[in-house]
């Protein structure tokens, strides 16, 4: 087993997945840039993940967006070894997890790592209790220990008093809670999630978006998170990456994602946002002015929604504080005005 410099909970360099016959031959080859249908047609493989590079700091959610078939649900597999990258390096916690020995990997995923998936994989034999509580029993916790955390977690998720029942009782919504429950029991560093709440109408959805946004506010876990959903991407995201053909096209703060575009392929991604609910005045504001010269003052994290009506009241800029409450910009009608318009031009990456 490689062990690196201390660094962040997850690194990924030069991360490669292909399937088809000799695969490594692929990697950084010419063939490499080809368009999949040409690749796959000349070479008989299909590159996923091409030469995919990243980090994920300490109690962030980084998440991987893009259509079907680009590549982001291979690519998550690989960072617990699922999937067998062809070539790169996954570092977790600072150990190379390509040269790892099976019992270090076993303990990876039994202690440090939980994946969440789309579908739910619940016991069905099994009450609630007992599937929440299934990797603790692999720990060799005792059943008075694992049951006890079990439904610490099931309060946790807002599934109280449901512990008796079996999953097949439950609604769709009510499983996938289960599943959460079931990740976060064991107390894992790093939560992995893959797309799943894609099988969940939107409504229930969007619940169980504001649970895992509620449960990163308090328990602060390194997330991975998988979707092809640009709006829960935008809710749940410190970073995203958005993916197309194997490869990141861009890796940014939501709010740059939406604001500074770098290609045509971003840009429609994000062209239906309504950017007023994303945008802040930290994003958008102009360099600092004397405090004499401006009219009021906002947090940077102000949204535009909410500034929109105050910087029409008043022909002056309006001055922008830090979370230290120092002035760091400035914004006015203009500045937000532009901000707000829908079709922003995609910007070129220095």
């Amino acid at each position: 087993m490689t062990v690196m410099a201390a660094g962040p909970p997850i690194s990924c360099r030069g991360l490669w997945k292909v399937f088809g016959p000799h695969p490594e031959r692929i990697v950084d080859s010419a063939d490499a840039d080809l368009p999949r249908a040409e690749l796959e047609s000349r070479t008989g493989c299909v590159a996923a993940v091409r030469d995919v590079s990243f980090d994920v700091a300490e109690g962030c959610v980084f998440v991987v967006m893009g259509l079907s078939g680009s590549g982001k649900s291979t690519l998550v597999r690989c960072l617990s070894r699922l999937v067998e990258p062809t070539a790169g390096h996954v570092i977790i916690d600072g150990e190379d997890i390509g040269s790892c020995s099976p019992e270090w990997l076993r303990e990876l995923r039994r202690d440090r790592v939980s994946m969440v998936f789309q579908h739910f994989g619940l016991l069905p034999h099994r009450r609630v209790l007992d599937n929440v509580a299934f990797g603790l029993e692999v720990q060799g916790k005792s059943k008075a220990e694992r049951h006890a955390r079990a439904g610490d977690m099931l309060d946790l998720v807002g599934l109280s008093g449901l512990g008796e029942s079996y999953p097949d009782e439950l609604s769709g919504g009510m499983q996938q809670r289960v599943g959460l429950a079931r990740a976060l029991a064991n107390d894992p560093e790093i939560l992995l999630f893959d797309e799943p709440f894609s099988a969940l109408d939107p409504l229930i959805r969007r619940d169980m978006q504001d649970e895992v946004a509620r449960l990163q506010r308090e328990l602060r876990k390194t997330v991975v998170f998988i979707t092809h959903d640009l709006q829960e991407a935008l809710k749940l995201g410190d970073q995203i990456a958005i993916m197309r053909d194997g490869r990141f096209v861009q890796v940014d703060a939501p709010e740059a994602v939406v604001a500074r575009p770098v290609d045509d392929y971003v840009r429609d991604f994000v062209r239906d946002v309504p950017r007023g609910h994303v945008l802040t005045a930290g994003g958008i504001m102009l360099g600092p002015l004397d405090a004499h010269e401006t009219a009021g003052t906002v947090a940077a994290n102000t949204l535009l929604s909410e500034l929109l009506p105050i910087v029409v009241a008043t022909d002056r800029p309006i001055a922008v504080l830090d979370d230290d409450g120092h002035i760091c910009g400035a914004v006015d009608r203009l500045s937000v005005l532009r901000a707000l318009a829908e079709d922003p031009a995609p910007v070129a990456v220095e």
